[in-house]
Parts: structure tokens; C-alpha cells; sequence
């Protein structure tokens, strides 16, 4: 016994795989589960169930800069007048645990990022990765502090690759597969077991440059992330669609989950419709739902995306960035970010969560 004892931490230890993460996420039909027990175990709300699903805020912005020194300014703080990366980061890790303190489970942050300015692309250089698809060290260093404070929380990360906007940098197709290979091994060789993947934000978007990105042929990156194996282990995996779309059979045939988005979405009964039509797409089996950007709120009302996205058993995400005349505290994706629960929009949003998940 002994002698086994000691072969299985020589295979851990040689895995790479450290022995001091904490946090778990796996799948099981359309539920979530953290460290082999369902999320908000046992937990009803107005009569619908809340156990396994998993409810995420965008927060894509977590280890933004912009290498672009045309654009860069417009991202400096208000208090110092320069943009920070290392401050945005620090600020962000700081502001985890009251997120998930309300039971805030998960949140999306992204690789190349999103529109720093609520949406739409000007120019600015937010990427991870470099031309030939490697991995920039610095982008990586403030992912690491980010992903070890959620594994310490026991909360999940989705994490998005590719954003429009940003693909176009890479030089062809072979960089783009070249960026999700080491993307996923990177996630991979340090341990980390609370990662999904988004492979891309709405695949579906015209914006998007490299054909293996867009909705069409986006399954072939979803199988090659997939196949990216570190003994044994590998990456729950989806992509998203623009808000009111619904995901193409292809891409729901090869993913783990169902990533969806509700911008677009004035009547929340459209919310029910989308969950209820996407499970009637060809290759659906039971799967969570989730949908992981949303930029509706009404919180007081009892009609909403958010109830309305519960009553069909789909999880729900929070997309908040600042509108025109709004202040700093204002939008978790608008750049610089006020990662603190500090306007009256993050604190209905959180509020609302915390009632509903009983934390």
C-alpha cells in the first residue's frame, strides 16, 4: 500500500498538476458541480430549482492594457492620469471575495479582452498573444494571480480566447491554432481544474477576420482543444453567439456547454424561448445552459432576463459597462474599472444574487 502510496504522488508531482489546488469544476447532464458537490446544493427560489447552476458576471477586462500608444490614453485613471496594468489586476484580485461573498460562483474574463468601451473596436491592442499565436509573458503573469485567487475562492473561471477585434492581429490561421494549443496547455501544466473555455465571443460575429474563428468552422477549434490532453485531463469547452442568436448545430454537437447571450433582449420571455429552442437544436444532449453576457438588468422587477433565464433553468451573467456620462464606478468592462461593488447597478445585480442563492 505504501509503495502505491508513493507512485501516486510521483505521477502527480511529475504531472505538473499541484497538489495544493483547491477547486474543481466538472459537469454532469445540465449541472454544475464544484469539488464533486452541486453548486447552491439544495437551494430553491420562488419555486425554481437553483442547485447546479452557476451564476458569472463579465468580467473580461482583468488583465487588459493596451500596447497600442495611440489609444492607450484613453484608459488612464482618473485619479493618476496613467493607465495601469498591474493596479488593474491588483484591484480586481482584491475585489474577488466580496463578489463571491454575494455567491457570485464565476465570472468571464477573456484573453483578448472586449471592448474597453462598452462595445465596438478603435484601434486599441489588448492581446494575450502574439502574432505567430505565443503567449505574451506579462498577460500571463496577471492571468496566474487572477486564476489562483479564484481557485482559492472555489469559484469557476470562463475563459475566453479570441475576441473580434483582436484576431485580426494574428498573422494566419496556423497562429490562431497555435494559440489555443498553448493556451490550454499552459491551463493545463499548472494544475488549474476550475477553467472552462470560451473559444471565442460570438463566433458569430461578421467582425471576426480568421475563418476558424467564426460559427462555420469554430467546431474544428473546439475538438482540437478538446484533444489537447495533459495526462489525461482536458478543458470543458464552448463558444458564444451575439446576443438574441441562437448556436449552430455544429458548434452544439462538440461542446461541453451552451454558451448564449441575452443583449438584444427587451422581453424576457424571449430569454425562455432561446433556452427552450436551443435545446431542440440537432446534437443537443442534457447540457448546462448558460448565459454568460447580458446587459438587461431591471433587479426590483420580477420580470427580468435574469428570473426569466431561472424559470427555464439556465444560469445567467451579468454584463455591465459604462454608459455615456456615467462615472468611474460605473461598468465592470469599461476601462479603467472600478472592480468594487460600488454603483447602484453592481449592487442590484449582487444583491439580487445573493437573495437568490441564499448566501
Amino acid at each position: 500500500m505504501k509503495s502505491i502510496c508513493l507512485l501516486l504522488i510521483t505521477i502527480i508531482s511529475i504531472s505538473g498538476v499541484s497538489q495544493d489546488r483547491k477547486t474543481m469544476v466538472h459537469i454532469k447532464e445540465d449541472q454544475f458541480y464544484i469539488n464533486g458537490e452541486l453548486t447552491y446544493l439544495g437551494r430553491y427560489w420562488n419555486g425554481h430549482k437553483i442547485e447546479g447552476l452557476l451564476f458569472n458576471s463579465r468580467m473580461v477586462q482583468g488583465i487588459f492594457d493596451d500596447e497600442n500608444p495611440e489609444t492607450s490614453e484613453r484608459f488612464k485613471y482618473p485619479d493618476t492620469g496613467e493607465w495601469d496594468p498591474e493596479r488593474n489586476t491588483n484591484e480586481f484580485v482584491a475585489a474577488m471575495e466580496s463578489w463571491r461573498n454575494h455567491g457570485l460562483l464565476a465570472f468571464t474574463l477573456n484573453l483578448q479582452g472586449g471592448s474597453p468601451m462598452g462595445y465596438g473596436n478603435q484601434g486599441w491592442r489588448n492581446s494575450a498573444f502574439d502574432e505567430k499565436g505565443k503567449l505574451k509573458r506579462p498577460y500571463m503573469k496577471r492571468l496566474q494571480q487572477i486564476l489562483d485567487k479564484a481557485d482559492e475562492l472555489g469559484m469557476v473561471v470562463i475563459l475566453g480566447y479570441f475576441y473580434f477585434g483582436q484576431d485580426e492581429y494574428f498573422e494566419d490561421e496556423a497562429a490562431v491554432k497555435r494559440a489555443a494549443t498553448e493556451a490550454t496547455e499552459w491551463i493545463l501544466r499548472r494544475g488549474y481544474m476550475n477553467v472552462i473555455v470560451e473559444v471565442a465571443n460570438e463566433c458569430d460575429n461578421k467582425a471576426y477576420q480568421h475563418d476558424i474563428i467564426k460559427a462555420a468552422r469554430i467546431d474544428e477549434l473546439i475538438r482540437h482543444i478538446k484533444g489537447t490532453h495533459y495526462y489525461r485531463r482536458r478543458l470543458l469547452v464552448a463558444a458564444s453567439f451575439n446576443g438574441n442568436s441562437l448556436p449552430t448545430a455544429n458548434v452544439v454537437r462538440d461542446s461541453d456547454f451552451i454558451l448564449i447571450h441575452g443583449n438584444g433582449v427587451n422581453d424576457p420571455a424571449r430569454i425562455t424561448e432561446m433556452v427552450e429552442q436551443t435545446r431542440q437544436i440537432d446534437g443537443y444532449r442534457t447540457m448546462p445552459i448558460v448565459f454568460n453576457e447580458d446587459d438587461h438588468y431591471d433587479f426590483d422587477k420580477e420580470n427580468n432576463n435574469m428570473n426569466a433565464a431561472i424559470a427555464a433553468y439556465a444560469s445567467w451573467g451579468f454584463f455591465d459597462f459604462r454608459r455615456e456620462g456615467e462615472g468611474f464606478n460605473e461598468g465592470f468592462q469599461s476601462v479603467p474599472v472600478d472592480w468594487s461593488i460600488s454603483s447602484d447597478r453592481k449592487k442590484g445585480f449582487f444583491e439580487k444574487v445573493e437573495e437568490i442563492t441564499g448566501h
